[in-house]
């Protein structure tokens, strides 16, 4: 009788106090059918103010979470107006996807951003347009799968109805001409105040290198790639990020694209033959920023800030391995392991 006394009051001392603490009780417990259920609560409404300003990637996570964000992924136009497509979904963006996830704005997009999209074509960047007229800011840099031609085509397109393309970035994309160049520039009707302004906002190699950061800045360039200066090549030309260039007598001398003046990857300055560093990355450094990023144990060289991540065993007080040195250890380890 004792024994049962005992278990009769552990039963209910544990049911009290999940009671307390909101946790519903074990289903093995015999008292659990006289607990009311409750029902599963809605998500917090500000959560439903955050889906507009989430990344694609983010977005998208969030449909498959319950039913009510379901529901407000695909129901509201909001988060569909601005489409930023980047790392990872850009290398498995096709035509086909990109047409699903832009019908949600219901013919009201306003920004495309499909950043080194390599497997959108030009029939599929037409089909986004013609359901999308309204499109004001269109970013495809490094989308391969386009042609100078296509790209034309969609700005004509958006040009139509007196409805004007604001900004364009197309860097990255192969067989760009002196002539495609001027037919974009007309249906941009870039008039020459305009062209002024941006040429006093300097484009930094450093800063470029992350196209992401760019879009929807108010300082964006209309279109992002001019005539260079030193090949006659249409292609992204970049200013100098050194005061010692930035006078009136060197700037034009040291502003040019990447193929003719190299430059920082950290800082974004030119390089001088006898200043330039290797980094692990393959990425050139000038000697004031190799010196400070942090080296591998092994080769002496550093990684580029964009690239630190490919390093292993990396802190601040033991340094780190390169992906390089670790691969040549451990082919060493396995020849001596085979001998």
């Amino acid at each position: 009788m004792e024994t049962a006394n005992v278990e009769y009051n552990e039963q209910e001392a544990m049911e009290t106090s999940m009671k307390m603490m909101s946790i519903r009780p074990s289903s093995s417990i015999s008292s659990v059918d006289s607990i009311n259920e409750e029902e599963p609560r809605p998500p917090h409404e500000a959560l439903f103010l955050a889906l507009a300003h989430l990344p694609l990637f983010e977005l998208l996570a969030m449909s498959v979470v319950c039913l009510s964000l379901r529901d407000a992924v695909n129901k509201d136009i909001l988060p569909w107006l601005n489409i930023i497509v980047d790392r990872p979904l850009n290398r498995r963006l096709s035509d086909e996807i990109l047409m699903k996830i832009t019908s949600k704005a219901n013919g009201r997009l306003t920004t495309l951003a499909l950043i080194n999209c390599v497997r959108i074509t030009n029939a599929g960047l037409q089909r986004v347009i013609e359901k999308n007229p309204f499109i004001k800011k269109l970013y495809i840099p490094g989308c391969t799968g386009l042609s100078p031609q296509g790209v034309i085509e969609a700005v004509e397109k958006l040009s139509e109805n007196d409805h004007t393309l604001e900004i364009l970035h197309i860097s990255g994309v192969y067989n760009i001409t002196k002539e495609h160049l001027r037919t974009l520039h007309s249906h941009l009707k870039l008039n020459s105040s305009l062209q002024n302004e941006q040429k006093r906002q300097p484009i930094l190699y450093h800063k470029a290198r992350h196209y992401p950061v760019l879009v929807n800045r108010e300082n964006d360039h209309s279109i992002d790639v001019e005539i260079c200066p030193s090949c006659s090549e249409v292609r992204m030309v970049f200013d100098c990020s050194k005061q010692l260039c930035k006078g009136k007598l060197l700037a034009h001398y040291c502003r040019g694209c990447y193929h003719c003046i190299p430059r920082c990857a950290e800082c974004g300055g030119c390089i001088q033959p006898e200043e330039m560093e290797d980094a692990v990355c393959n990425d050139m450094l000038c000697s004031d920023c190799w010196l400070q990023l942090p080296k591998c144990n092994l080769c002496n060289r550093p990684y580029c800030r964009q690239h630190a991540n490919l390093g292993s065993n990396s802190s601040c007080s033991s340094g780190f391995i390169c992906d390089i040195c670790q691969y040549q250890n451990q082919k060493c380890y396995s020849e001596e392991f085979l001998n």
